[in-house]
């Protein structure tokens, strides 16, 4: 009986190693490849650097506006997180803790729109954005993503944990409605808060077609969007330097859904409200 148990631990241990490798060994590639230089990557792509070469990130500093395209990606992902985590949250709460007239049937449009394939929906959007005047500006970025049907069913279904006593007691005591989702249900639903928060950094960052149809200006460029026209112009005698510029796009959000990863898993599990 013990050696049974010991090899199926071992089993689910191999298992779990192999997932990590799995995992890791894209971001170790595109690391181990930027150190090395060009010719370098097309003999021995697989093999460790000889020497470190740093001629890659050199270049992307100094040949691309790296600094300007982070500013840019960095204030409109963090806009678009703010504005996500505030309006969704708000939407859920009406929806999951106001009793309303049609509110049953709102939140079903709202889970309808998640069956439209974003296809159909790219030039009709792109005509009234542009009849808006708002192409080549932030705001054409930040103020469509703010809403996100699959943000307000997370935040409607993690709100239906927490009871409702919690509301019916405070509305006793005389708070309001925004007072009540202010005091006490955004303090009890930073799991959900933060998994919302991961999930629209993550796509606003990565975001390639938005900024691809909307913005023509390099000074409005996102580091995607740059670095995607910066590597059109690479040889591949300096592949380095797309390894390079591929490293500087994907840290920030590894370290990001770092920073935040418990709290995403608590969200789905709903560990914090047992």
């Amino acid at each position: 009986m013990y050696k049974q148990k010991l090899i199926s631990r071992l089993i689910i241990h191999l298992f779990f190693v192999i997932s990590l490798f799995i995992c890791i060994y894209p971001f170790f590639y595109m690391i181990n490849n930027s150190l090395k230089t060009g010719m370098e990557i097309l003999n021995y792509p697989l093999s460790l650097p000889h020497t470190i070469n740093f001629s890659g990130y050199i270049r992307v500093v100094t040949e691309l506006n790296i600094l300007r395209l982070f500013f840019n990606s960095s204030f409109i992902a963090g806009s678009v997180t703010i504005l996500s985590v505030l309006l969704n949250s708000m939407v859920a709460y009406a929806l999951e803790k106001i009793d309303f007239k049609y509110n049953k049937i709102i939140f079903r449009i709202i889970l309808f729109t998640m069956m439209i394939p974003p296809v159909l929906l790219l030039i009709p959007t792109y005509m009234f954005l542009f009849n808006l005047g708002w192409k080549n500006t932030y705001r054409v970025l930040i103020i469509p993503g703010a809403i996100s049907a699959y943000n307000i069913f997370l935040f409607k279904q993690f709100f239906k944990q927490i009871s409702n006593t919690y509301v019916e007691a405070a509305k006793i005591d005389g708070a309001s409605h925004f007072m009540i989702y202010r005091k006490i249900i955004l303090p009890m639903s930073i799991p959900v808060l933060s998994t919302v928060a991961i999930l629209a950094f993550m796509g606003s960052w990565n975001d390639f077609m938005g900024p691809l149809l909307y913005i023509n200006e390099q000074s409005l460029y996102t580091i995607q969007l740059g670095i995607t026209k910066f590597r059109s112009s690479i040889p591949n005698t300096n592949l380095q330097v797309i390894y390079a510029s591929t490293t500087f796009a994907t840290v920030p959000v590894v370290l990001f859904y770092m920073l935040f990863q418990n709290q995403f898993v608590k969200a789905y599990s709903g560990i914090s409200l047992k």
